[in-house]
């Protein structure tokens, strides 16, 4: 566990950086995080230690800021992320704002991705295009 300041790349390397001093022991890591960019710091992290990318998976969340990571010539640590559907997504967030705001029916405290696309460096463009989004 690598507690962030903050959610972007710099953040995330701190942290990462942090966690990876106190545990020398551990040769082999799984890196998740809230968004792409907090992966992507992560994993960052793990190369400045010399971490192979065969000893590191990240998974972010949205797949928006991973798009030149997957068109490096060589696979990093940063193995996919969960596309989330801006239609569904986002119609499913204005839905519960829209019912606060109208009906005072406050959302759920804790809400889950129960549909996202996982992207990866073999099948993201496609995805991206299936959604509109490249």
């Amino acid at each position: 566990n690598a507690p962030n300041k903050t959610t972007d790349l710099p953040g995330s390397f701190d942290a990462t950086n942090v966690c990876l001093t106190q545990h020398p022991e551990v040769k082999h890591w799984l890196i998740v995080g809230m968004n792409d960019s907090a992966v992507l710091g992560a994993v960052r992290a793990t190369e400045g230690r010399g971490l192979a990318a065969a000893d590191v998976i990240g998974i972010g969340i949205n797949g928006t800021d991973c798009h030149s990571e997957f068109q490096k010539e060589n696979p990093t640590g940063f193995f996919g992320s969960l596309l989330l559907s801006p239609n569904k997504h986002g119609y499913d967030t204005t839905m519960m704002v829209y019912k606060w705001a109208k009906e005072g029916v406050e959302p759920p405290k804790l809400t889950y991705i129960r549909s996202a696309t996982l992207i990866t460096r073999d099948n993201w463009q496609e995805e991206l295009k299936k959604q509109g989004l490249l």
